[in-house]
């Protein structure tokens, strides 16, 4: 049987290997990243709305020429994101809306649709 103390070392050992898990991971984002964070922030200030979209309708939306932004790439795990104008938005059928902003849902997101200010915006679908 072991004591309580033994219990709180376990536990204390536990906490910190944790953090250390964090604390290498986050290393790893910020070292690996070249820039990707300003790029990603950037990203989402044109934007007015943001909705998590499934992996295949991203790719839909690939082959229908809406282009990805580089910066979704560069991310561990990679993410889709796309700048979508709003009338093509509308038509996804499982879309979700989050917060613009880089927040938890958008981070689980696999895939995430854009919607600019201006829904003319150059960054949307290639011409």
């Amino acid at each position: 049987m072991a004591s309580p103390a033994f219990e709180r070392m376990h536990a204390r050992a536990r906490a910190v290997r944790t953090r250390a898990a964090i604390r290498s991971w986050e290393y790893r984002q910020r070292d690996l990243a070249a820039g990707v964070w300003l790029k990603l922030r950037r990203a989402l200030a044109g934007a007015r709305a943001a909705y998590a979209i499934a992996p295949e309708e991203a790719e839909r939306l690939v082959a229908e020429g809406y282009r990805t932004e580089p910066c979704g790439r560069a991310l561990a795990p990679e993410k889709a994101i796309l700048v979508v104008d709003s009338p093509r938005v509308e038509q996804i059928a499982g879309r979700r809306p989050i917060r613009v902003g880089l927040g938890p849902d958008f981070f689980v997101a696999k895939a995430v649709a854009l919607v600019p200010f201006a829904d003319d915006a150059p960054r949307g679908k290639l011409k």
